[in-house]
């Protein structure tokens, strides 16, 4: 897979060891615990899970070349059914957040 603008080193500079993102919709935070080069780690009340970067890579190749929608509230069933069932949501708030979803 090619390089992408994706900002995976501005990631890891404002979130490695952790921090709150803010979510989609506004007055709520998704808790990133670590990024790494493989992945973003993240955390809630109920779960841990984490986003792989080969997954947010290919969202933004597909972003890029006009496959999946830019529009943040859409964006996570487009996720899921052509990338990876993991997280979809959680995925939009971190392409929100490097500036890929409008």
């Amino acid at each position: 897979m090619s390089a992408v603008p994706l900002g995976w080193t501005q990631l890891q500079q404002e979130f490695g060891e952790g921090g709150d993102l803010p979510t989609v919709a506004g007055g709520k935070t998704l808790r990133i615990t670590a990024v790494d080069d493989e992945y973003v780690h993240i955390t809630h009340s109920l779960w841990r899970d984490r986003l792989a970067r080969e997954h947010l890579e290919k969202a933004v190749v597909l972003i890029e070349s006009d496959a999946m929608t830019r529009h943040a509230g859409l964006f996570p069933e487009e996720y899921r059914t052509m990338v990876a069932a993991i997280r979809a949501t959680s995925a939009a708030h971190v392409l929100k957040y490097c500036g890929i979803l409008e």
